[in-house]
Formats: structure tokens, sequence, C-alpha cells
């Protein structure tokens, strides 16, 4: 034995699980993935390396998630799925914005599915990799390490998914990958630099400050940063003192893995600094009586590795408006570019955002390696280019691309697959698509086409409508209501039941009487406006903290006549009621007796689906 080399550990034990997938990461692509593929009938193992979920969005970080709907700009574009249901939740279950008490719903979620074996302050190690005679890679299993436990794990799958930002596990089965900024010649990008160059976006520590009724002192430490008013230009607001500040990025212009801990106290320096200017440096007479109450422990990291998949995205894809036929999760998010000196160059802005009024689509060759044949990822290190990269960095896009990865995981394994490659078609993209749409993960230019679903036949009717929201809208296919701007797949429509007044009642006839196994009701949930967990106080006054006002809350399902539920505190989108009798059903009534704030009934969609015959 040499030197370098390192002896086996004698004390940890070894301990042999197997999975139809393995996720690396459980922020919130990887929380998502791992539901999404359990939901779908797959064994998972989730391996976090923190003790909590939730990744920027943890109590650890407390960035708040935000999406296509680019902070309420494009209204009606929030995604839906799973990450909708786990804001839904939160809004109800947390009103009082306890960072605490989401990461608990995170864990409560995951815990929940039976499916999932969940392994916290656990981290992946190494990779064992195949090399097949195409020159293609297939991992077999991953080795994973929890000190706290004295444990190393072998986990072996057919799939494998990297959610875990920096892309560990990729790392260690040699999936191509890139770092840095791409020359404009290389892919004809406007926004990227002239030459390629190792420059990322920086990374941030975010604080928390709580206001008491006297004025309360702050004694800077020595080592801290000194900051004047000439360093705050260019959207460095200090416009509040609760929650600060998405601007306190630096270390671009490092490796944002290896110097970690470099940028992590050049980080600390930073925010105490800026506390201590808004303290004490009198600018902010208003401040006196805030304190700090909390600074995050670990730095907030945008961007360091980026794998290759089937397909790397561009700017020209995110804008371009038409809806992509390999298209399973979708952005609107602005191409949002920072300096890579972050605060040491106050003379630039903090941010550059090139808007664009659409939606793009993501296709499904951005969350599949193009040399690991059974290597999907998902979450800021997809197959795009650094100026893509600005756009579909932030965590609800992330978190869509994380249940389609877990719902394509889950159908290949069902199907005895095992490269990704096997969904790399017409026929494996409109699969999964359907299936996404099924489980309320909206995908651009996607409509409802289940042969299963017996509603699309049903006579439908209402005790009241308008001509502008019939009671057979939903069954036409669309879950939300759509916007012209959003692309040419597009156009201003409403695709949703709205009845003239409560109690309502929509009914649905099938041409002759037909076993059920399930009944699918999606709700109007005002996905015009922002839902999100912030510790800023101006984006949580945009912000309905508790049920939705559009949402039905108390409703009853009746099958043939009998009740088959009756939900009194409803406040989810997505409700799926199973049958369990064999009996054939005729009819089908949802009634509707009050909601949580709007004086009528409101519902998108409604699919009653078969039951399989034996």
């Amino acid at each position: 034995m040499n030197n370098h080399d390192v002896p086996p550990s004698r004390q940890l034990q070894q301990i042999d699980l197997a999975a139809d997938l393995v996720v690396v990461g459980g922020g919130m692509a990887g929380v998502c993935a791992a539901i999404a593929a359990a939901r779908n009938g797959a064994s998972v193992v989730l391996v976090q390396d923190r003790s909590v979920l939730g990744g920027n969005a943890s109590r650890e970080i407390r960035m708040h998630i935000v999406g296509a709907d680019s902070h309420g700009h494009k209204p009606g574009a929030r995604e839906t799925g799973l990450i909708e249901e786990l804001r839904l939740e939160d809004a109800v279950r947390n009103p009082h914005r306890s960072y605490a008490l989401w990461d608990l719903l995170l864990y409560e979620k995951v815990k929940a599915e039976s499916n999932i074996t969940l392994l916290l302050d656990t981290t992946c190690v190494s990779a064992e990799v195949e090399e097949m005679t195409d020159g293609s890679r297939h991992i077999r299993a991953v080795h994973a390490v929890r000190h706290s436990t004295e444990d190393q794990f072998r986990i072996v799958a057919p799939f494998f998914a990297d959610c875990s930002g920096d892309g560990r596990l990729g790392l260690e089965a040699g999936a191509d990958c890139t770092e840095g900024r791409e020359a404009r010649a290389s892919y004809g990008e406007e926004y990227a630099p002239e030459k390629a160059d190792n420059a990322r976006l920086g990374s941030s520590i975010m604080f928390m400050a709580r206001e008491y009724p006297t004025a309360q002192r702050f004694i800077a430490p020595d080592w801290i940063r000194k900051f004047s008013r000439s360093d705050f230009k260019g959207h460095r607001d200090v416009f509040s003192y609760e929650y600060g500040y998405w601007w306190f990025e630096w270390g671009g212009h490092l490796d944002t893995v290896k110097d970690n801990e470099k940028i992590r106290h050049e980080l600390l320096r930073i925010a105490l600094g800026v506390w201590d200017y808004v303290k004490n440096s009198g600018d902010h007479p208003g401040a006196v009586n805030y304190a700090l109450d909390w600074v995050a422990p670990i730095s907030g990291k945008r961007e360091s590795r980026r794998f290759l998949g089937r397909h790397v995205l561009t700017g020209q894809d995110i804008f371009n408006p038409n809806a992509r036929p390999d298209g399973v999760a979708y952005g609107g998010w602005p191409i949002d570019l920072h300096p890579i000196e972050g605060v040491d160059a106050p003379e630039k802005p903090a941010c550059v955002h090139h808007g664009f009024p659409h939606l793009y689509s993501i296709p499904y060759g951005c969350y599949c390696s193009r040399n690991v044949e059974n290597l999907f990822f998902a979450g800021r290190n997809i197959s795009a280019t650094h100026v893509a990269f600005g756009s579909t960095r932030v965590m609800a896009t992330c978190a869509i691309g994380g249940q389609a990865v877990g719902t394509a995981a889950a159908l290949l394994t069902a199907r005895h697959a095992t490269s990704t490659a096997a969904f790399a078609n017409p026929e494996g993209w409109k699969t999964l698509q359907q299936c996404l749409a099924k489980d309320d993960a909206f995908v651009p230019g996607v409509i409802n086409e289940d042969t299963g679903d017996l509603a699309k036949s049903a006579r439908l009717s209402a005790s009241s409508q308008s001509p502008e929201t019939p009671a057979a809208a939903v069954a036409d296919g669309l879950t939300r209501n759509l916007r012209g701007t959003w692309g040419p797949w597009s156009a201003d429509a409403t695709h949703l039941w709205k009845s003239a007044t409560l109690p309502a009642t929509l009914r649905l006839e099938l041409p002759s009487p037909t076993p059920l196994s399930e009944i699918h009701i999606t709700f109007d949930t005002g996905l015009e406006r922002e839902l999100m967990l912030s510790g800023s106080d101006k984006a949580t006054a945009k912000i309905v903290r508790g049920p939705q006002p559009e949402t039905a809350q108390h409703y009853r399902v009746m099958v043939n006549g009998k009740l088959l539920v009756e939900e009194t505190f409803n406040y989810l989108r997505k409700r799926v009621h199973p049958v369990h009798s064999s009996e054939p059903v005729r009819v089908v009534e949802l009634e509707i007796l009050s909601t949580h704030g709007v004086p009528e009934a409101r519902v998108f969609d409604v699919r009653l689906l078969a039951r399989e015959k034996l």
C-alpha cells in the first residue's frame, strides 16, 4: 500500500440496499423525484448529505422558491404537480412562515411514501460503473457513508438520479459535464462572453432579523467587511430589515466546490458587514429596533457543474416560444445573469434580467446523461449552457424537472428498461407526458389524451354555468386557464367550470355503466398569484398564507346516488379518490357546498378512470 491509499474502515457497518431508483440529493428536485417515482410504483432510496431536506429552500439557507411565474409577472404560469401540493400544504399548515415547519413538511411527505428509504446525513462517495461495448457507461451501484451511525451503504438499482447540485454522483460515474461560461460562438448565444472562461454565478448567505419594542445594539466583530452607501447600487437595495439579501453574492471567480469554505467565510464577512452598515451607519434609522435573529450556517450555491445530456439547452431554446414534442417540463424565469465579482463590483448591476413573455419547454434529453445510460439528473445541474442555466436554475423549475425524472424512472422500471434512451423517442415522450399530466404536472402543449378516462365520453351538466365556463370544460383536457402570450400553442381562454352560486353540482353521466378505479378532481387554487414561503414581508404581502380563496372547501362525490367521499376541509388542488367497488357506474356527481372565499364552485378537471379488466 502506498502513502496515498486509504485503508477501508474497520468500524463502519456495511449495509446493502436495492431499489428501482437511487436519488442522490434531497433538495427540491430530489424530493420531487423521489416522491414522483414512489407514487408511480417504484422503490426509491433517497440519499441526502444534510440533516434536513429542501436544499436552498431549507431552514439552513432559506431562499424562497421562485419559478415560471417570475415573481408574479407571468400570472397563471405557476407550476403545479408536486411543488403545488407542497406549497398549498405549507400555506395552510404554516401561516406564520416557520422554516422549521417547512422542513418537517418535506420530511413528512417523503416518509409518508412506504416505497422510499430516506438516508439523511449520508454522503455519496463513489459509484460502481461498468464500461459498455459501445463506449457508454452503466452505473451498477453507489456507495454512501453516514458517519453519525457509522454505516456505509452499497445501493444497487437499475436507474440513478443526480439531484445533488454539485453533481457528485455523476462525477463519480464519469458523466460528461462542464463548468463555467461557454464562448459566444459555441452555441451562438448573444449573452455569452466572447471567450469561454471558468466563471460562474456566485453564492450568497442570507440572514433574518427581528424587530423589538426597544432599540437593539449591534457590536460588529473586527473580522467583518466594511461597507458604505456607495456600495449599494444596481439592485442592491436595503428596503427592509427582516430578510436579506440575495445580492450578498461572492465567489463566482472561484471554484464553488473546492473553494466553498473560503467562499462561506467571505460571505459571512459580507453579511455581517452589511448588517453593520444597516445598524451603525446612520443611513437606516428604521432599523434601530431590529436585531439579527439568524444567519445562514452555509452558503446558498447557485452554480457549479452542469452535466451534458442528449440535448444541451441553450439561450435560443429559452427564447423559443414553441412547445417541443419532447418537452417534459417548462420554465419562464428570465435569463438571470450576475457579475462574477458579486459585491466586489458595485459599479455593475447585481443582476441583469433578459426577459421574454412566453413559457419555454425543457426537453427530456436535458435530464439524461449522454454517456451514462442509466443516469438522470435534475436541479441546477441539468444539461444547459451557462446562459440557459440563468433561467432553469430557480427551484420551482428544478422541482418540476425532478418530478419528470422520478416519473420517467418509475415508468422505465415497470417496462424493465435499462437505459434512459428507452424514452428518447416520440412514443416515450408521449407516455411520460401523459403520466405527468395525470399527476397534475403541467407541460406546454400537452393535453389529456388518456383513453382510459371515461369523463371524455360522459354527458356533462351542472346546476349552473356560464357560456365562458361551462360544465364541459372539466373534460377538455386542460387543467388551467391559458394566455396567448405563453406561445403559439396557447391562447387566451378559460378551461374551468364555474357555477353561478353555491352549493353547486356537477354531473357526469356515462354512456353505459362501467366500473371505475379512481376519480380525479382538479380544483382552482389561484394560479394567478404567487405562492411560496418567504422570509420577506414584501414578498409575503402578495401571498395568501392559508387556504386559497378559489378552492373548494367542502365537497361530496356521489357515485350512482351513493356517497363515495365527503371532504369538509379541502385545500388541495388535485384530489384522487379510489373507487373500491367493482359495481358498474352510470352517474358521478360532484357537489360543492362551500369554498374558502369565492361565492362559486370552480373546477378545472375531472377524470373518471376505468377499472382495468382482469
